[in-house]
């Protein structure tokens, strides 16, 4: 299965783009769902931010993911007994 590709913010400083960090995107998701509860987003808008919210959740939750087996291998190896 292939990963989703990260989404991406625009870095003034280069012009490049660079991958949102984990809670740069739950912020973004969070001013989504205020804007959504608020009746902010225009019907026309909604479909758009709807979207942009799934690429966030996706990025989220393969973060998530990833941290979750780097623990687990961090873990096993605190708990192998040593060889010697």
């Amino acid at each position: 299965m292939k990963e989703p590709s990260e989404p991406k913010v625009s870095t003034a400083a280069n012009g490049g783009e660079t991958p949102l960090s984990f809670r740069e995107a739950m912020d973004e998701l969070e001013g989504i769902l205020e804007r959504i509860e608020g009746e902010e987003i225009d019907i026309d808008q909604l479909a758009a931010e709807l979207r942009r919210a799934a690429q966030l959740l996706d990025l989220c939750r393969g973060k998530i993911r990833k941290a979750e087996v780097e623990v687990t291998q961090i873990v096993q190896s605190l708990e192998e007994p040593e060889e010697g």
